[in-house]
């Protein structure tokens, strides 16, 4: 069975014309889009002007190398998955980066069923952890944490603590109140800093993907397993594993994960060894797990060795006095970001900033200061600014009003008045709505100078979104 050819794109980078061509044969034939291109240099051109779901990149290079291009992406688009091809005398130097943040990699020359299931894994981890909000863009601050309020004084110091030592820590509350952030902290803060911090979203892929990349599998475990492959938990040995979204597992996978933190050892999917883990694990979840347990959806002995050292994050309503800070932060920050160096908020400006209730916590703040950096005509932000935006996006959800469609970046006109008769009727609501959506395409184009990427940021939507929309407005 094929991948349609609307599940993603694949961009393959290798400068060897010869593999290239046959590697984008083999994709195409399977029912999925692929581009080649033959250098680094050209693959970032590539990123910058079209939605691209998958990379699969050559290690060694002329001109700048498949790490060096990795850096880039990372940097750039952390959402892209990045799959290294390698010679097998460098498999170490792909582990590595596997470690500094690839996706996956496989070895050359390559089976087919092997880079097929590799690539396949890559754009299901894709369509599972894809939304239309864009993830935020990760914005480092001194000592991790923006804010001097006391419920953030109060889990910075017990973050501070748990660090120093090697018990699992869960880390709970609202989606948007920075987990994963958190979950850094520990690491930071720990002995363990000098070693990796290797993250997994245990919702984003189903449980034979999940497994393997948990544990890693031998070669032979599996169609198209034709090298030993490293798991999320060898890959983290002396450092921090972060288990993002841990109520989402299975029962399956939570046995499978409780042996691993009750014994420290696990063995690969395919193998007899068992091997140690040296991990200091760090859980997070938004969801009830005491509900799950008591209806027998979430092992009571799995919750117990996650739940040693508990930490919730408050929502940003809970802390209003970290607000002015949050906001100048993200200001200058997101300003530098998007060429509004000089980007600030005014006083009166933070004060309509604070009698908001962001229900989408410090996510929804970050992601409204960017828009309202990038619309907004002058340097200097104001209150005139804060409330133009929040009318301009009814479905950004910072009242109780209803909300509207998620592309829709500017509120529609008034409807024109119609007499009965002529032309017939009103525009319908699909009519109106799609000419609105057009307008908001529109303007958030010209407002980026054709930037893709933020005028995705700008109207709230992810990148294929975004392309998507323009294909069906003619607007490509």
């Amino acid at each position: 069975m094929t991948t349609p050819p609307s599940a993603g794109t694949i961009l393959i980078v290798d400068d060897d014309t010869s593999v290239g061509r046959v590697l984008h044969a083999l994709v195409r034939q399977d029912g999925i889009n692929a581009k080649h291109v033959t250098s680094g240099e050209l693959a970032l051109e590539v990123l910058a002007r079209e939605a691209i779901d998958v990379i699969v990149t050559d290690l060694r290079m002329v001109g700048m190398s498949g790490m060096e291009l990795l850096q880039h992406v990372r940097a750039r688009w952390p959402d892209i998955p990045v799959i290294m091809m390698t010679a097998h005398g460098t498999v170490d130097v792909a582990v590595e980066a596997m470690k500094k943040g690839a996706a996956d990699f496989v070895t050359k020359p390559f089976e087919r069923a092997q880079i097929l299931f590799t690539i396949r894994k890559a754009l299901a981890s894709v369509a599972a952890s894809s939304s239309e909000a864009p993830p935020p863009v990760e914005v480092p601050s001194p000592g991790g944490f923006v804010g001097t309020s006391a419920p953030m004084r109060e889990v910075r110091d017990l973050l501070r603590r748990a660090a120093q030592g090697n018990a699992t820590v869960l880390i709970r509350g609202e989606s948007g109140t920075g987990k994963e952030l958190a979950a850094r902290f520990v690491h930071a803060s720990s002995p363990r800093r000098a070693g990796p911090f290797v993250a997994l979203h245990c919702a984003a892929l189903p449980d034979a993907l999940l497994e393997s990349e948990l544990f890693g599998y031998e070669k032979g475990a599996f169609t198209g397993a034709t090298v030993r492959k490293p798991g999320r938990v060898e890959l983290a040995q002396g450092g921090t594993l972060f288990l993002d979204e841990i109520g989402e597992l299975t029962p399956t996978m939570q046995v499978k994960l409780l042996r691993v933190l009750q014994e420290k050892e696990f063995e690969r999917l395919g193998g007899t060894q068992t091997l140690k883990a040296d991990v200091r694990f760090v859980a997070a979840t938004h969801r009830p797990l005491e509900d799950l347990v008591a209806r027998g959806e979430f092992r009571e002995d799995l919750f117990y060795r996650l739940n040693v050292v508990p930490a919730w994050m408050p929502p940003l309503r809970a802390r209003l006095d970290d607000i002015d800070a949050l906001a100048q932060h993200f200001c200058v920050a997101l300003g530098a970001a998007n060429g509004r160096v000089d980007a600030s908020l005014d006083a009166d400006a933070l004060a309509a900033l604070r009698e908001q209730p962001w229900r989408g916590n410090v996510r929804q703040l970050q992601n409204f200061i960017e828009r309202l950096v990038v619309l907004s005509p002058a340097s200097r932000l104001t209150r005139a600014d804060v409330e133009r935006e929040l009318a301009r996006h009814p479905a950004f959800e910072t009242s109780s009003r209803p909300s509207a469609p998620a592309v829709a970046a500017s509120t529609p006109p008034p409807a024109p008045s119609v007499p009965p008769g002529a032309n017939g009727a009103r525009k319908t609501l699909d009519e109106q709505r799609r000419e609105t959506e057009r307008e908001a395409l529109i303007t958030a184009l010209q407002r980026a100078n054709d930037n893709r990427t933020v005028a995705a940021r700008i109207l709230g939507v992810s990148r294929r979104t975004l392309y998507n929309k323009l294909e069906e407005y003619g607007l490509s």
